[in-house]
């Protein structure tokens, strides 16, 4: 089971998905038939839907970095701890999206690519190199093409 939190920052938000948290829970399940090490836990996370404002802020505040950013992931936990973990009920950490940063015309669609991109580095992925790049994309591309938009 994984289970979201959701917290609406920047209003405009509800005028493409009136319910995030029911949205997010009912593509939640497509995580765990994706991602093996995922299935024997009770995870939850956390999700900031945000504007420019707000994920700017957040930005240079953690990164160092004075700009707006698409998507924004606090994981609190170490990927290899997380996989060791044995814990059942794991909190994995926030996720904040930038309501300016997606397209209008494919909401759902951007949207999806933002949290579930978000929810990847939550559980350790990464895309420094190369070939960290090619693994989370193909995963990320096999969970997208599972959630209906």
């Amino acid at each position: 089971m994984i289970k979201v939190d959701v917290f609406v920052k920047n209003k405009n938000w509800k005028r493409y998905i009136s319910n995030p948290r029911n949205y997010l829970n009912n593509n939640l399940k497509y995580l765990k038939r994706s991602i093996v090490f995922l299935k024997r836990k009770k995870l939850s996370f956390s999700i900031l839907l945000a504007g420019n404002y707000e994920i700017k802020i957040l930005n240079k505040k953690f990164r160092g970095k004075n700009k707006t950013t698409d998507v924004l992931s606090f994981p609190y936990h170490e990927a290899f701890e997380l996989k060791k973990n044995k814990n059942t009920n794991v909190y994995l950490g926030d996720v904040i999206l930038n309501y300016n940063k997606i397209n209008k015309k494919n909401f759902k669609k951007d949207f999806n690519k933002l949290w579930v991109h978000g929810f990847l580095h939550l559980i350790g992925y990464t895309h420094k190199k190369d070939k960290d790049y090619y693994k989370m994309s193909n995963i990320e591309k096999k969970i997208l093409n599972k959630i209906k938009n």
